[in-house]
């Protein structure tokens, strides 16, 4: 009978230690998960709010292009001849760096273009 007691006793002891560390172990991977889930809402939340700043911007600065489209629209060639030796003649610096620019960004189109 002790045997039998003895038996019980250390399967009864064994049951009752696995639910314990189960549960445990099921707390912690549920405090993970929950920590997981709040950290993608937080990156969720940042994202869309990068993207709503990334849109105002691109909108503000389609504003300004689309106005001096506009404005160079209604400008006689030689007008705009002009101005562009006066700016030249002003910011000598700023114009060679702009034709610098300019220049980049036509031989890349036009190099890839032939590819």
């Amino acid at each position: 009978m002790t045997e039998n007691n003895t038996n019980n006793q250390t399967t009864n002891d064994q049951s009752l230690v696995k639910p314990e560390i189960y549960n445990q172990e099921e707390a912690t991977k549920n405090e993970y998960m929950d920590d997981f889930k709040a950290q993608a809402q937080n990156y969720g939340q940042q994202f869309q709010d990068a993207a709503a700043k990334a849109q105002a911007f691109a909108s503000d600065k389609f504003a300004v292009a689309s106005d001096k489209f506009k404005e160079l629209q209604g400008k006689d060639p030689k007008e705009l001849v002009e101005e562009a030796k006066e700016f030249a003649r002003q910011k000598p610096g700023q114009a060679l760096a702009v034709s610098a620019v300019v220049g980049l960004v036509l031989g890349l189109i036009l190099r890839g273009g032939r590819k």
